[in-house]
């Protein structure tokens, strides 16, 4: 399985780190928090010619789920790919689900094709973006972190949130609700501090290492915005940015750009071998859009999410 993963991240995107088939394959293994999936796999002897699966959470929104599916590239235009398609249309109805999401990237072209004759629509249109870490402006970082005198927020840099802050910064995780949104009959979710720990042993059980910067409210003890990144040490060229959120009550302090420059320092101390961050966003997320672009990030990929069933 790993090398199958590995051969179809190869082909899409030629010029990143390699995959490491054997992570790839134990990444399979580990099971997220509150988070069911199902594996559907093609084999030929022991090689793995196509992937699908289908992942739902367990207690919440529990009309959708989200799907991947992935063909060896040499074993493509077989039938492969709509043979595994039906078997997961089947079995999420067997499911009882009703909205299935799913992405392509422009970097696989076949895929948007595909999913339209699938009869899936586009619900959510992203901008994948890339920062050449060697060019950003250590002024503008600099500006960015210069705070108000007797500025009442703090930041605190975690690999793993300490117990004290754990049941806060689960509560702070679910100002990503406010983002925009796929699925219209989506309810909020919910984070646990039991979640953020599960999620936190699925990153180191990967291999992987992520950082979260949060900033406090010494006034109240709340955590009142947060940005995380990612990155594989074997894969250290390329950094992923996470969630970046701020609580609406927050807003309009600055502290969005704060985060961000902090962290892009903490990458060149943690991770001195970074030379891109990666991150994601919705194209009607303009607030988050505009701080990138300041930073430097440059469009890289269109991104689109889509959906079977659901509403429309």
């Amino acid at each position: 399985m790993g090398q199958l993963l590995a051969a179809c991240y190869a082909l899409a995107y030629p010029q990143d780190p390699p995959l490491l088939p054997e992570r790839e394959a134990e990444g399979l293994l580990q099971p997220a928090p509150d988070e069911a999936t199902d594996h559907f796999v093609v084999w030929d002897g022991d090689t793995a010619l196509a992937y699908a699966s289908l992942r739902s959470s367990r207690s919440q929104n529990l009309h959708g789920a989200r799907a991947q599916l992935l063909v060896h590239p040499d074993w493509r235009r077989r039938g492969l790919g709509r043979a595994l398609a039906g078997a997961l249309g089947t079995h999420a109805r067997a499911q009882g689900k009703t909205a299935v999401t799913f992405f392509t990237i422009n970097f696989a072209p076949a895929g948007e094709p595909f999913a339209r004759s699938l009869g899936a629509r586009v619900v959510l249109e992203n901008r994948t973006s890339r920062l050449d870490l060697g060019a950003v402006s250590p002024e503008l970082l600099r500006d960015w972190q210069r705070r108000p005198a007797e500025d009442p927020y703090r930041l605190h840099l975690w690999d793993t949130v300490p117990d004290e802050y754990l049941p806060r910064a689960a509560d702070l995780m679910m100002v990503m609700n406010t983002a925009p949104r796929a699925d219209a009959g989506e309810e909020d979710w919910i984070v646990t501090p039991e979640m953020v720990r599960g999620w936190e042993a699925e990153v180191a059980a990967a291999g992987e290492r992520r950082l979260l910067l949060a900033a406090e409210d010494t006034r109240t003890g709340e955590l009142a915005a947060y940005t995380e990144i990612f990155w594989s040490p074997e894969r250290a060229a390329l950094v992923y940015q996470g969630a970046t959120a701020v609580r609406p009550a927050a807003r309009g302090q600055k502290l969005g750009k704060w985060l961000k420059a902090a962290m892009l320092d903490a990458v060149r101390a943690e991770c001195p071998g970074a030379l891109w961050v990666r991150t994601n966003n919705a194209e009607e997320n303009a607030a988050m859009l505009a701080i990138n672009v300041q930073l430097g990030f440059q469009p890289w990929a269109r991104t689109l999410e889509w959906q079977l069933g659901g509403q429309a």
